[in-house]
C-alpha cells in the first residue's frame, strides 16, 4: 500500500467479514479511536452516515486550545489535558497545526473577581465583564496547567500598545497575551488519521455514507446510503463515538440511556483586509456585553469569527440563522468601532453541533466539556459490548481515543502495546525542522516533480511531509492549475476525488479542499470542479448535474455563499466533462 493509497471501501465489498471492532462515527473522536485501536493491531472497521467529518469535526472554531474559560467552572483537570493535548498536537501535526497568538483587551482592574468566584462554586452571577486581576489569575493558573510539553511563551499583560489604541474600544486600558493554537484543515488531519491506521493494521477499512440500522447477536447490518443496499459484518466489539447523535445510535445498537445535549455554535468567515491587517496574526478573545466568549483571528486569507452556543434538539436541523449573522457582526463592531462590518464582509458560514454530557445548567457556557467512556454490556438481543464516547472536543480527542481503546482492549482481552502520545501524524511525520531544511525538501520536490517553486511550497503547507510523493506523482500529468481556482491543479482535485473516499461533489468542494471556507467557489469555479469530479468518479451525465445543483444548494443553503441556482433539467446535449456555467444556464465569472 502506497502512502497516498487510503483503504477507502464502499459497504459492499463488506459483506460478511469479521472486525473485532466496528466503531460508529467518523468524527474526530471515533477516528482517534480508529487509530489507536488499529496501531494495537486491532482490526476495526469505521462507517459513518455521511461523509468522514461532516459533523460538528468539520465546523469547530479551529482552535487547538486549553479552554481558559473553563478554569471559572472548576474544571482544572480537563484544562491540564487539553493544554498538553495542545502542545502534543503542535508537535505530531505542525504541518497544520500552528502556535496562535491571543490578545485579550481588558477595560478594568477588579471586575469579574466577584462573578469568577461564583461561577466557580457553582452559582449564577450577574454579568460583568472579567478585569485585569481575574484574568491575571486565570492566566497565571493557565501556564501552570499547560507546562508539560510546552513549546510556546507564557502569557504578558502590559498597557495598550500604540498600534491597538486604534483598534479596540476606547475603554479598554491593558491587553493580556497568551498562546493557543489553530488548525488550518481539520477535515485533513481526519483522513490522515485514517491513513496513519490503516497503513499500522491493512485488514482495517473506512466507509463513508454507511448507516448501521441494527445489532443482533454479533451481526451489524449496515445499509449503503448511496445505492440502499444492505449488508451484515460480525464484530467482537462496538464503539459507539457519533458524538451529539450518541444517543440514537445507542438506540439502534440495542442500547438505551439519554447521555448527551447539543449546542450549536456557528460561525463567520469574513473577507475584511482592514481587520486581518489591523490584528496582526492574533487572534482576540473577549467578552460580548451578554457575556458571552468570542473569538476572532486571522484565518490564512480571511477572518474567522465565532461563536454562538445554542441548545439544539436535533443535529440533524441546524443552520446558521441571519440573527446569528447580525449577532457577531454586531459583536465585532462592539470590539472594534472604528471599523465597519456587514453582510457584504461574510463570505461563509458554518455550524456544527457540540456534544455534550447532559446538563441541567442554567446556560450552555456552564456545562462542562469534559468527556468520559461508558459501557453498554450484551443484552438480550446483543451479544457484545457497546463502548460509548460522551462528550469530548477537538484539542482532546488523542486522550479521549486512548481512554475508549482501553476500555475495547479490555473487553478484547487484548494489551497496550503501543502509545499514540508522540507519534506524528500524516504529513507531519520528518517535517523539515527549520527554515533551512525546508529550503532543502522544497529543493528535492522541485528537483524530481518538474514543479515551479511557489507552487511546491503551497503543497508543502497544505500536506507537510507528503507533499514529496504528491508533488512527483502531480508533476508527471502537468499539474495544470484550476482555470477559475487556480490555488488547486486538476491533477490534484483528480487525486483528492480517487483516493479519499469522495463520494459527492460537496466532499471534494467543502472538506477536502479549503475553496469553500476561503470564499473561491464561484459558479464558474465549481462547474470546473463538478467536470474534473465526473471525470475522475465516472459519473454520467445526469448524475453530474444532480451532484452540481447538490452541492451548490448546500452552499448556498446551509453555508451563505452567494452562487446563482443551478438550472434544474440539464440540457440534452450536457458534457459532464466541459461543464462550463454557460452549459449550465448560469452566468460565467
Amino acid at each position: 500500500m502506497s502512502a497516498w493509497q487510503l483503504p477507502f471501501v464502499r459497504p459492499a465489498s463488506l459483506a460478511d467479514r469479521h472486525f473485532s471492532t466496528v466503531i460508529v462515527g467518523a468524527g474526530i473522536n471515533g477516528v482517534g479511536v480508529f487509530r489507536d485501536l488499529c496501531l494495537q493491531r486491532v482490526d476495526c472497521l469505521i462507517v459513518d452516515k455521511g461523509d468522514f467529518s461532516a459533523g460538528a469535526s468539520s465546523a469547530p472554531s479551529r482552535m487547538i486550545h486549553g479552554g481558559l474559560r473553563y478554569l471559572e467552572n472548576g474544571s482544572f483537570s480537563l484544562v491540564a489535558e487539553a493544554t498538553r493535548e495542545r502542545n502534543l498536537l503542535l508537535r505530531n501535526a505542525p504541518h497544520l497545526v500552528q502556535p496562535l497568538k491571543t490578545v485579550v483587551p481588558l477595560s478594568s482592574f477588579f471586575g469579574g473577581l466577584m462573578s469568577s468566584a461564583l461561577k466557580f462554586f457553582g452559582r449564577t452571577p450577574p454579568q460583568r465583564t472579567r478585569g485585569l486581576l481575574a484574568v491575571a489569575a486565570g492566566l497565571r493558573l493557565y501556564d501552570l496547567l499547560g507546562r508539560r510539553q510546552r513549546v510556546m511563551p507564557n502569557h504578558r499583560i502590559s498597557r495598550v500598545p500604540q498600534n491597538d489604541r486604534s483598534l479596540f474600544r476606547a475603554a479598554v486600558r491593558w491587553t493580556a497575551t497568551f498562546f493557543d493554537a489553530w488548525i488550518s484543515h481539520p477535515e485533513w488531519l481526519i483522513l490522515e488519521l485514517i491513513g496513519d491506521a490503516c497503513r499500522d493494521q491493512p485488514r482495517s477499512a473506512a466507509a463513508n455514507y454507511c448507516r448501521v440500522m441494527g445489532c443482533a447477536g454479533n451481526i451489524l447490518t449496515l445499509r449503503d446510503e448511496i445505492t440502499g443496499a444492505l449488508v451484515r459484518v460480525t464484530a467482537d466489539t462496538v464503539v459507539n463515538a457519533s458524538g451529539a447523535w450518541l444517543d440514537r445510535s445507542t438506540a439502534v445498537l440495542g442500547g438505551a440511556g439519554s447521555r448527551v445535549m447539543g449546542t450549536k455554535g456557528s460561525h463567520l468567515v469574513l473577507d475584511h483586509p482592514a481587520l486581518r491587517d489591523a490584528l496582526e496574526g492574533r487572534m482576540a478573545y473577549f467578552e460580548a456585553v451578554d457575556g458571552r466568549v468570542c473569538i476572532v483571528y486571522p484565518f490564512l486569507d480571511r477572518v474567522l469569527v465565532g461563536s454562538t452556543d445554542i441548545p439544539v434538539d436535533d443535529p440533524d436541523q441546524i443552520g446558521t440563522e441571519p440573527e446569528e449573522v447580525d449577532y457577531l457582526l454586531d459583536v465585532l463592531a462592539e470590539v472594534f468601532p472604528n471599523l465597519s462590518f456587514g453582510r457584504g464582509d461574510v463570505v461563509y458560514t458554518y455550524v456544527g453541533v457540540r456534544p455534550l454530557a447532559r446538563s441541567d445548567a442554567d446556560k450552555p457556557g456552564q456545562i462542562s466539556r469534559d468527556h468520559s467512556v461508558v459501557l453498554d454490556p450484551p443484552n438480550a438481543t446483543r451479544d457484545i459490548p457497546i463502548v460509548g464516547l460522551v462528550g469530548g472536543k477537538w484539542t482532546t480527542f488523542r486522550a479521549l481515543a486512548e481512554e475508549a481503546t482501553n476500555e475495547v482492549l479490555q473487553q478484547l482481552g487484548r494489551p497496550r502495546t503501543a502509545s499514540t502520545e508522540l507519534l506524528p501524524i500524516g504529513g507531519g511525520a520528518e517535517l523539515p525542522a527549520d527554515a533551512q531544511a525546508t529550503e532543502r525538501f522544497v529543493d528535492r520536490m522541485v528537483a524530481t516533480s518538474s514543479l515551479g517553486r511557489t507552487r511546491a511550497q503551497v503543497l508543502l503547507r497544505r500536506y507537510g511531509s507528503k507533499a514529496l510523493p504528491l508533488a512527483q506523482r502531480l508533476g508527471a500529468s502537468g499539474d495544470v492549475p484550476l482555470q477559475h481556482a487556480p490555488d488547486y491543479s486538476v491533477a490534484e482535485l483528480s487525486y483528492l476525488c480517487l483516493e479519499t473516499g469522495v463520494v459527492h461533489l460537496d466532499d471534494l468542494v467543502i472538506r477536502r479542499t479549503l475553496l469553500a471556507i476561503r470564499g473561491l467557489v464561484t459558479d464558474a469555479a465549481l462547474a470546473e470542479m463538478a467536470g474534473i469530479a465526473a471525470e475522475a468518479l465516472g459519473w454520467d451525465a445526469a448524475q453530474a448535474h444532480h451532484e452540481l445543483q447538490a452541492c451548490s444548494a448546500a452552499l448556498r443553503e446551509r453555508h451563505g455563499v452567494r452562487l446563482s441556482p443551478v438550472v434544474a433539467d440539464a440540457p440534452p446535449s450536457f458534457d459532464a466533462s466541459l461543464m462550463t456555467p454557460q452549459a449550465l444556464g448560469q452566468p460565467s465569472t
